[in-house]
């Protein structure tokens, strides 16, 4: 479905296209090793709702790159991947700003039923602050310390932005 919404859109068909991506590693190679990247990236899609909201090595991923200062960054769905992570025994979003595909948008779709949960509803729950732009599929990029989110496909520009910008001011 991915590929039919964005066909006319040429970022994503030059990364369609790109042999890049398909030969990608397992995640639990990159455990121990965040001191070696600026930062760590959750794409959209709904996949992360059904396997990285609950895969262990994930979570802990994502933890490494968080308690080592580093940006963790997610788009759309992907924030579904930091609902279960914790940081010496705190939720990593307990009391951060975050967006992510919205209840509305979830509903547009007609994937409400279809997904495990709501990820806006799931990022309140454990003590994320959701916001989220104005109107359904716009713009919405959140910066919160080095935690950066975008709430769906039309953020993904601006949130690649963000991310350049917070690995830039570390460097």
């Amino acid at each position: 479905m991915s590929i039919e919404m964005f066909k006319d859109d040429a970022s994503c068909v030059a990364f369609l296209n790109s042999p890049d991506w398909q030969t990608t590693d397992k995640l639990a190679n990159y455990l121990g090793r965040a001191d070696e990247f600026a930062a760590v990236f959750v794409p959209g899609g709904h996949g992360p709702m059904f396997d990285l909201a609950v895969a262990a090595v994930s979570q802990k991923v994502i933890a490494e790159f968080a308690e080592k200062g580093k940006v963790v960054a997610a788009v759309c769905h992907g924030p579904a991947a930091f609902v279960n992570v914790t940081l010496r025994g705190e939720h990593l979003l307990k009391g951060k700003e975050v967006t992510g595909f919205s209840n509305a948008e979830e509903d547009i779709m007609g994937l409400s039923e279809a997904v495990p949960f709501l990820l806006e509803d799931k990022l309140n729950e454990v003590g994320a602050k959701f916001v989220k732009a104005e109107e359904p599929w716009g713009v919405k990029v959140v910066v919160d310390g080095k935690l950066i989110t975008g709430q769906n496909p039309a953020s993904a520009r601006a949130l690649g932005a963000a991310v350049v910008k917070a690995v830039n001011e570390e460097a």
